[in-house]
């Protein structure tokens, strides 16, 4: 009893955390498939399976078009296998389109235009960008934005606020030049900088001042005892003189804010993934199906729309993690586009198998990197 208890409870395994998982994940790669999809038809290109999953068939149906939509056993990915296609990877093989009709060879991946073919590729990463941006204007269009005025309130002990002489009351007006409209802009902008010196400028009694501030990197905890580290300048922004509030918005300016929020979701990835090859960023926050799925749980428990919110930033790391240009992702097919645009024909087929070889060899490599960080985090949280 026990044991079905822990499984089916609202915090057990399956309605805790398997669900969550499977919502945040499929959705993504519904949405990811369904760009592939869809591009690909809009430029002729037919398709003869469109699997959300991997392996065997679980449930499916063949639509008039003759392509067969499945869900499959292995709920960690998806793909689209177009006409012409001998593996769902689109890599090249020799391949005898013999045994096509003449309708299928003119609706055959690899026989239509370089320019259709990276069209179709790119829909993928596309729709992931898309969804984010349609999620964040549906929270924000209908549950609003918590905001807070740029005002400190409290300065940390022995903090470098307090070092370099800010004082509580002070107003955050610029960093590095840009203005500074909300407190959660000071804080995107020196969470990622540590080590690295900003010029602050503050108001205080209607006078200018400027600060050189170098934020510290400091190892904190989220609210489920999640450990990560970040760059901080220790001041607090508080309900009493933060002005906190939660302000509605339209349509129209929802959509704005979507696209800035996916924007900033965008650089601070793409930037953490620049860290790593440079040495200024730890790879320890790489995660696999493991991480996603404790965090679509530990999620989940503080409701629908943050579960949404969780769905909106997953949808943004795999259009960013499918465009890097690795053989295998849609950024080394695109890729291969362009030189085969340069070119006016397409790149060797014994360089687009090596090149794939390759890529296999780096995916599975990050795959096992991200799940040993994964087993790694677990042992630590135990």
């Amino acid at each position: 009893m026990d044991f079905l208890t822990g499984l089916f409870s609202t915090d057990g395994l399956l309605i805790g955390t398997v669900l969550p998982f499977l919502f945040v994940l499929l959705i993504v790669v519904f949405i990811h498939e369904l760009g592939h999809y869809l591009v690909g038809r809009w430029c002729g290109i037919g398709a003869t399976t469109f699997s959300v999953g991997f392996g065997p068939e679980l449930a499916g149906f063949t639509d008039r078009r003759g392509t067969r939509w499945r869900l499959s056993w292995i709920p960690l990915g998806g793909y689209v296998k177009f006409i012409g296609d001998m593996n769902v990877a689109s890599a090249p093989e020799a391949f005898d389109d013999s045994s096509l009709s003449p309708q299928e060879r003119r609706m055959a991946f690899h026989n239509s235009s370089v320019g259709r073919r990276a069209a179709t590729v790119i829909a993928g990463p596309a729709a992931n960008f898309l969804l984010a941006i349609v999620i964040f204007t549906l929270i924000f269009s209908i549950y609003g934005r918590g905001v807070a005025d740029p005002v400190v309130s409290t300065i940390m002990p022995d903090s470098v606020a307090e070092q370099v002489g800010m004082k509580p009351g002070d107003k955050f007006v610029s960093l590095d030049g840009m203005p500074v409209e909300q407190f959660s802009d000071v804080q995107r902008y020196v969470t990622v900088r540590a080590g690295t010196t900003i010029e602050v400028v503050m108001e205080r009694d209607g006078e200018l001042l400027t600060f050189e501030v170098t934020p510290e990197l400091l190892e904190m905890e989220d609210r489920f005892g999640n450990k990560l580290e970040q760059g901080i300048i220790g001041v607090v922004n508080d309900n009493e003189t933060g002005g906190q509030r939660v302000e509605s918005y339209g349509v129209g300016e929802s959509f704005v804010m979507a696209v800035s929020e996916t924007w900033y979701v965008v650089e601070r990835t793409g930037g953490y993934i620049a860290g790593i090859f440079s040495g200024r960023e730890k790879a320890d926050q790489i995660g696999g199906p493991i991480r996603v799925a404790q965090m679509s749980g530990q999620v989940a428990t503080l409701g629908f729309v943050a579960l949404l919110n969780l769905a909106a930033i997953l949808s943004i790391s795999i259009g960013l993690l499918n465009l890097l240009p690795v053989p295998i992702l849609d950024g080394g097919h695109l890729v291969f586009y362009f030189f085969e645009a340069l070119r006016g024909k397409p790149v060797p087929e014994q360089a687009q198998e090596f090149g794939y070889r390759i890529g296999f060899v780096l995916i599975l490599g990050l795959m096992v990197f991200a799940t040993w960080n994964d087993i790694t985090m677990l042992f630590r949280g135990s």
